[in-house]
């Protein structure tokens, strides 16, 4: 705006609605002559106020601290107004309101930014992945209240400090709903999910600064188990009698020859299964977690399991593959399994995952880029991590084979001088 002209503050009682001779007081913000009100929630014997001067009459301590309010008000009201100018925003009576009320993009708080990304993202997110950032915001709460004494904090107020000390405070976080406080990468894994919120608050122009500019994640690389050919063959060749045992070892004997997750191998159907390009049996089917297409050729041994399972009455009630059990029961059977099989490796349903990237496939020679096609990955980096793990099954297998020549030279040396 080039004159002051086109922008005026002024305070107002409303008369004609006075109650008991005492009037409610108004500010009316006008801009290029529009205008918008808000009440002060402020009440004024009409006795003792000036319409003139819209101001209290007298030097009584009531009339001096609501002139001492009228004036912070006015000032507060001119600096939102200095504040759009100097932002380039576009001014009218409403967004200098806004500014005031603190219901402007400027004025956003954490809260905002948490339930737009719970409205925005509910259909773009699988159900585990919201309830991980459910969990994220709970620690955020619980942070805002342990730190700073509130529920809420406005996102301009972020900064690395802030950063710093939540990540502190989930590190030192006791919980009293499991045993083990967390671990790195679980903090590093809150960290990261936060970092999103506020990316998607930077993307919405709700903050102009990022406060994780300076913030490097610090994630420790952990080897991924998963079962050598002698584990694999034990819990393939094992029979059980119980049959809640027998279903979850045959699940998870068909995921490590599919390279299928939990809840993928459990959503399975008939549908799923086609004739492939080489006239056999394939799964085609689009990922829970990333909903990537995925082609699969099945096995043998995987196709065996379908079989036995095609008239299981759970299986054709759900119009499954499989009858369903839940992930929390199925990885508590496993571990019963990998007792009884004597496996000292932590059974987990992911580790038939890891087992079909190493042991079934790369180990036997199928290309890393095939892999990683089977595995559904969209970066061949990510199926690297198994590479690197077949690298060091080799450089082991190599020294048992240089200690196999050693032992055969000694053997060869001693025989030399003993004939002599």
């Amino acid at each position: 705006m080039k004159t002051s002209s086109t922008f005026s503050i002024m305070f107002w009682a409303n008369i004609p609605r006075a109650k008991e001779n005492k009037a409610t007081i108004y500010v009316r913000i006008t801009v290029n002559g529009k205008r918008a009100s808000i009440s002060l929630n402020r009440k004024i014997d009409l006795a003792i106020w000036d319409p003139h001067k819209n101001r209290a009459l007298g030097n009584s301590q009531k009339a001096r601290m609501l002139n001492s309010y009228l004036d912070e008000t006015y000032n507060h009201i001119f600096q939102c107004y200095r504040d759009l100018k100097m932002d380039g925003k576009l001014i009218t009576a409403k967004s200098v309101k806004a500014r005031y009320l603190g219901e402007d993009d400027k004025s956003r708080t954490l809260s905002d930014i948490v339930a737009y990304h719970g409205e925005d993202m509910v259909d773009q997110l699988k159900w585990g992945t919201q309830k991980n950032y459910f969990t994220t915001q709970k620690y955020l709460t619980k942070f805002l209240k342990a730190r700073y004494k509130t529920t809420d904090m406005y996102l301009k107020e972020l900064d690395y400090d802030f950063i710093i000390k939540f990540e502190r405070f989930l590190r030192n976080h006791k919980p009293t709903d499991h045993q083990k406080p967390m671990g790195n990468n679980t903090v590093m894994k809150h960290i990261e999910r936060f970092r999103k919120l506020i990316g998607l608050a930077i993307k919405l122009g709700w903050l102009d600064r990022d406060p994780f500019a300076y913030f490097k994640p610090k994630f420790i690389k952990k080897e991924r188990d998963f079962l050598n050919r002698e584990e694999l063959a034990e819990i393939e060749k094992r029979e059980f009698d119980m049959p809640r045992l027998q279903q979850v070892k045959d699940l998870f004997v068909f995921s490590c020859y599919t390279s299928l997750s939990y809840i993928d191998v459990i959503n399975l159907s008939k549908g799923n299964i086609h004739l492939g390009i080489d006239g056999e049996q394939w799964i085609v089917y689009q990922r829970e977690k990333t909903a990537k297409p995925i082609r699969i050729p099945i096995l043998p041994v995987a196709l065996e399991i379908i079989e036995n399972y095609k008239d299981h009455p759970k299986s054709r009630a759900n119009g499954t593959l499989f009858p369903k059990i839940s992930n929390q029961k199925l990885n508590s059977y496993l571990k019963e399994i990998a007792d009884l099989c004597g496996i000292t490796k932590k059974l987990t349903f992911h580790v038939a995952r890891h087992t079909f990237a190493t042991t079934v496939t790369l180990s036997n020679g199928v290309p890393i880029e095939t892999v990683s096609k089977l595995l559904g990955h969209s970066k061949i980096a990510t199926t690297q991590i198994y590479a690197r793990v077949i690298e060091r099954k080799v450089s082991e297998d190599m020294q048992k084979l240089k200690s196999q020549f050693l032992a055969n030279l000694t053997n060869e040396t001693d025989k030399s001088v003993g004939a002599v």
